[in-house]
């Protein structure tokens, strides 16, 4: 008789326990005194860093290329930059009832930002959909953000309490649209040396943003901000962001049957418009959430980003089952995306 099927595991990115390890560290040893400012100045650096290397990772002409399928592009940059913004702001209802102001202004801040890279390629890779219109519309969603999510956190935010202005735009294209022209303008002469060197520079992306992360929680340490949030809160907000993305996951869905897109192209639009990059957001948030409160701003993007790498791998390995079912075939590897920002 054949043995029990083994068990799936959701998955558990190894990214995230990195990243709950080094709040546990900011809780228990965070940076006071003098080590406050030099980790300060670091984690600005590292941001700098970070966007130089997508610049430079990022290629302009596959991106041109991707233009053709532009319905496809439309709907997942409206999806991810109008749908969720909408939904975030209907969130407000639930200010101060069950969510602190705080957190609420981190849910609607994770509502703003771009698609991710890796995991939206991999997971419509897996499911096999349209990989090469998956490439285009997370590139297309990532250079968007640059822009956009910055203007519509000046926008909302600013009138739901942010505080948010001019000069926070204005310390976005410094500290990070500068830098990624520059990694764009020198790509030609150091996209080589990056290639070579994929599994340092995922180490730097990582550490970059694990570094962020620590000054953040450590300023809200400090800071004495921790106090605003106890675990029921947090289990509000986790069922919060799990509605969040049923929705998103549901309305991407039924909308690209509406508008006819086949099997291939519906699977790219769900996987790359239901997802929110922690690799933008962390250093973005940065920027324009400085002092105590960003570790709070930064917490309902983690949260997130664990819950759509569960959800959406469940998804991915059904959807693929289900399309080798109707065409046989050798089973798709995922496309190699080890330029990308490790962290998605």
């Amino acid at each position: 008789m054949p043995g029990p099927k083994p068990t799936r595991r959701l998955p558990v990115d190894p990214f995230i326990t990195a990243l709950l390890c080094t709040v546990g560290l900011a809780l228990l040893l965070p940076a006071r005194g003098a080590a406050a400012p030099a980790v300060s100045d670091a984690a600005v650096g590292a941001v700098g860093l970070l966007f130089f290397l997508y610049g430079a990772r990022l290629s302009a002409r596959e991106a041109l290329d991707g233009l053709r399928q532009w319905r496809l592009h439309g709907l997942v940059l409206a999806v991810t930059f109008a749908l969720f913004p909408l939904l975030g702001v209907a969130s407000r209802v639930f200010v101060p009832t069950l969510l602190p102001q705080q957190l609420y202004q981190g849910l609607l801040f994770l509502c703003l930002l771009p698609s991710t890279v890796q995991s939206s390629i991999a997971f419509t890779s897996i499911a096999r959909g349209n990989t090469a219109a998956a490439v285009c519309s997370a590139t297309f969603s990532s250079l968007f953000g640059i822009v956009v999510t910055p203007l519509l956190a000046a926008l909302l935010l600013s009138t739901h309490g942010g505080g948010i202005g001019a000069g926070s735009v204005l310390g976005i294209v410094e500290q990070l649209l500068l830098p990624f022209l520059a990694g764009q303008l020198l790509r030609r002469w150091i996209i080589g040396v990056l290639t070579r060197h994929r599994r340092i520079l995922g180490l730097v992306d990582r550490g970059s943003i694990l570094l962020v992360v620590y000054s953040a929680f450590s300023e809200a340490v400090v800071g004495g901000v921790w106090g605003q949030v106890s675990l029921p809160r947090l289990g509000v907000l986790a069922l919060l962001e799990a509605a969040l993305l049923a929705v998103v996951l549901t309305s991407t869905t039924l909308l690209a049957r509406r508008l006819g897109f086949d099997r291939p192209d519906r699977t790219a639009i769900v996987f790359c418009g239901s997802k929110k990059s922690l690799a933008a957001g962390v250093p973005m948030a940065t920027v324009l959430f400085p002092g105590p409160s960003l570790g709070l701003i930064v917490l309902p993007l983690m949260l997130f980003h664990q819950l759509q790498l569960m959800v959406c791998a469940v998804l991915a390995r059904r959807w693929g089952a289900a399309a080798a079912a109707e065409e046989p075939g050798p089973a798709p590897v995922a496309a190699d995306q080890s330029l990308e920002p490790a962290s998605g």
